[in-house]
């Protein structure tokens, strides 16, 4: 389970302090399948890395199965069963896919087993296998690795932020496949920050973030209609991009 009680994040900018994040608590149950979602500039990256461990808050505490989390790198936290999938992930020079796909699992596989977890983001592995995680591959090819590596870890809870991001839209109907399969057969938590619909859709509970606060959250009949109604929501379900 993870808690997060009284987060608050701030940054200086121009000598004034800009508050991103506002006094946020939130307890996240385990084997849950949470969306986060809200207008851009709320926050909702920022709660994200936050929860990795790439930002640290400026007050407050984050609790792992009660374990106090809050000063521990995303090193340490992804040790105890914390992945981060990046908005726009992160290059190798020098790494193959399959160097990757091994460290992720952190165990010695098979080349096959590699391929099979390609295989679950829809990649031709035979194409991939051998490849460096470099500027070859474009922006939808480098998430879907991403992703197959977080598939690999097997964690207890997987935060991706806009994984819909640079994916086309027939990779983006195989993702929706691919959350649910994940959702169903590794018993961990999902937490996702998407304005998307389709992935609102399949979530188990939605928090919706506004100016650094969660100003909802329950469960998905609950949220959903509400939010689809609203203008804001309406402008950002298909390809916002992040600000905070």
């Amino acid at each position: 389970m993870l808690e997060l009680k009284n987060i608050s994040f701030g940054v200086t900018e121009d000598a004034d302090e800009k508050e991103i994040l506002k006094d946020i608590s939130l307890v996240l149950e385990d084997n849950r399948f949470i969306a986060i979602t809200g207008p851009n500039g709320g926050g909702k990256s920022t709660l994200a890395k936050v929860i990795a461990g790439i930002k640290r808050p400026t007050e407050g505490r984050i609790l792992w199965d009660g374990q106090d989390i809050t000063d521990l790198s995303i090193t340490e936290r992804a040790k105890l069963g914390i992945s981060y999938a990046f908005q726009q992930p992160v290059r190798f020079k020098g790494v193959t896919v399959s160097d990757l796909i091994r460290l992720a699992t952190g165990n010695s596989i098979t080349t096959a087993d590699a391929c099979e977890y390609l295989s679950e983001v829809g990649l031709c592995a035979r194409d991939y296998i051998n490849r460096e995680v470099n500027a070859s591959l474009s922006g939808g090819e480098l998430k879907r690795i991403e992703i197959a590596t977080i598939i690999a870890r097997k964690t207890k809870l997987s935060v991706f932020d806009e994984p819909e991001a640079g994916i086309d839209l027939w990779s983006f109907s195989n993702l929706i496949s691919v959350f649910e399969k994940m959702h169903s057969q590794i018993k961990g938590s999902i937490l996702i920050i998407s304005h998307q619909e389709r992935i609102l859709n399949i979530a188990d509970e939605i928090i919706l973030i506004a100016d650094g606060r969660v100003v909802k959250h329950g469960a998905k009949e609950d949220i959903l209609p509400a939010l689809l109604g609203t203008p804001d929501m309406m402008q950002c379900r298909f390809g916002c991009q992040e600000e905070c």
